[in-house]
């Protein structure tokens, strides 16, 4: 056993030299004693954005976390390393964040997707123990299976575990439970020495909140224990529109106001034929909704809600009659309000529906220059202003997600940063510009980066003025870090110092970053 581990850790520290040297040594997959490396590969220095291309010079499948552990330890025990380690899971980020230039990518999607249970009795809890590379649509579809669910999501499913909680993951339910780093038990994480540890909210609790949010840069979450609650059979989805953007707004507060009726909010804004028929997809209903949208020079800009409310056979409630007493409260435009009957996995599993639309198409693997940002609930018709004077109603492809959350369902001591509300109001917003820029339609390089910069205008005026915090964040510079984190910078740089002292992991998000060269942009 000992000759053993004298063997893999002389096979570790040739594999730092070969790291270290200017040449690629790896060119073939290469047996470092337990560890999968293999050399790079397209996905491994690629993302959903496709805006940034860093390659690695390594990719380690691993096959437990013990793996990942063993990696980490050898790389924070030498001082000859300067290598760097990324945890990449279905690689949805966009710019750049799960990659290592010249450094490793680690495969979370090879740790093996096991899936235990707890059914808790009568008053008690359940929950799930998940790997951290598993995706949320296999926990749908297990927890299914024995009447359970996770209590929030995020609106696409096909993402890991791990890494929606290491930003926040949201959706329309967190209004009501909170983001998914509100609804964690339990963590197993390999921090930056290498170290695993399982921590939980009284047990290791600083790893814990750091981990929570925390970009990736304290600990590579392996193993995540998941709040679950009873899952209905069935969902009401109801869609309403408008077309005075106060009024939608105060109607998306109203909902989010009846907890105990309604079980999803969200909203978004309705700029052209493209933008309505795109968020139609998967909503199974003719709606009879086919508004003026004016001209070039004078745009007419609508709104529409959506509501879901969850259909209990066993409680005996009306539905249908819930969500009409709900919807006469509310202000939209007359009689186009619309309501669909829907299986639970089918809308959870709605914008998977538009992503095969999507693929058909040719128009998934295209850039994605989003831009997502929480809003302080003052500020929220000032954004709304500023995103119309740099944006062209007529030529916009995507999605403009608007919907509030409540701050009260978030966490204190994790990670994740929001806006200063400057008052008691626990109502802010996320904004998610997701726009997509096809080259074969003509936005090419310099389109790309004209897009990038007006977004860039957009958060930097956004945060200047009236205090909106990124979600997904990307900032150049680690001055553009030290003030999204704020009075939070510190307590985020002393964890890094305790739990990744050698600023191994997370390189990707250039907040510790030692060096960007040799970037290569998209074209």
């Amino acid at each position: 056993m000992e000759v053993a581990m004298v063997c893999t850790r002389v096979n570790l520290l040739l594999l730092i030299l070969s790291l270290c040297s200017p040449y690629k040594f790896i060119q073939s997959p290469m047996d470092f004693g337990p560890l999968n490396l293999l050399p790079t590969t397209t996905e491994a220095s690629s993302d959903f954005g496709r805006i940034l291309f860093h390659s690695p010079s390594a990719v380690l499948k691993p096959q437990s976390p013990r793996d990942i552990s063993l990696l980490l330890s050898f790389l924070s025990a030498s001082s000859l390393s300067k290598v760097t380690v990324a945890a990449r899971g279905a690689g949805h980020s966009i710019h750049g964040q799960a990659q290592a230039l010249d450094g490793i990518v680690v495969d979370m999607c090879s740790l093996p997707s096991q899936i235990e249970f707890y059914r808790g009795g009568e008053g008690d809890i359940s929950y799930a123990d998940v790997s951290g590379g598993a995706m949320w649509i296999e926990l749908l579809e297990q927890s299914l299976k024995l009447g359970l669910a996770p209590r929030s999501w995020t609106d696409y499913l096909y993402i890991t575990i791990g890494g929606t909680l290491s930003n926040a993951g949201i959706s329309g339910q967190a209004f009501k439970h909170g983001p998914q780093i509100s609804n964690v038990l339990q963590l197993e994480v390999v921090t930056g020495r290498g170290e695993t540890v399982t921590c939980s909210p009284t047990k290791d609790a600083e790893l814990f909140n750091a981990v929570l949010g925390g970009l990736g840069q304290f600990g590579i979450i392996t193993r995540a224990r998941i709040l679950l609650q009873e899952a209905p059979l069935k969902v009401k989805w109801t869609r309403a529109f408008y077309d005075d953007f106060g009024t939608f707004t105060k109607d998306q507060e109203l909902l989010v106001s009846m907890p105990d009726l309604v079980d999803y909010v969200e909203g978004f804004i309705v700029l052209n034929k493209q933008s309505l028929h795109g968020t139609s997809i998967a909503f199974p209903a003719n709606m009879g909704f086919n508004p003026d949208f004016g001209t070039k020079s004078s745009p007419k800009i609508y709104y529409c809600i959506e509501f879901a409310v969850h259909d209990y056979e066993h409680k005996n409630t009306n539905v249908d009659q819930l969500v009409e007493a709900i919807s006469m409260q509310m202000s939209h435009i007359g009689s186009h309000l619309y309501s669909v009957e829907v299986s639970y996995f089918d809308f959870l599993n709605r914008v998977r529906m538009e992503e095969m639309s999507l693929r058909s198409s040719g128009l998934w693997e295209v850039h994605h220059p989003w831009l997502n940002m929480f809003v302080p609930k003052a500020g929220i018709s000032d954004l709304r202003d500023l995103l119309m004077d740099n944006i062209s109603p007529d030529n916009f492809k995507g999605l403009i997600l608007i919907y509030p959350l409540l701050r009260h369902k978030w966490g204190t001591n994790t990670s994740a940063v929001l806006p200063d509300s400057g008052s008691t109001d626990q109502v802010m917003y996320v904004v998610g510009i997701l726009r997509s820029a096809n080259p074969e339609e003509g936005c090419s390089h310099d389109c790309l980066q004209e897009l990038l910069r007006r977004h860039r205008h957009i958060a930097d005026t956004a945060g200047a003025r009236l205090g909106a915090k990124q979600y997904l964040a990307h900032h150049p510079t680690p001055a553009g870090w030290h003030q999204h984190f704020g009075p939070r910078w510190e307590r985020f740089a002393d964890r890094k110092v305790r739990f990744d002292p050698l600023s191994i992991l997370g390189p990707g998000q250039g907040i510790f970053a030692k060096g960007n060269k040799n970037v290569v942009y998209a074209s």
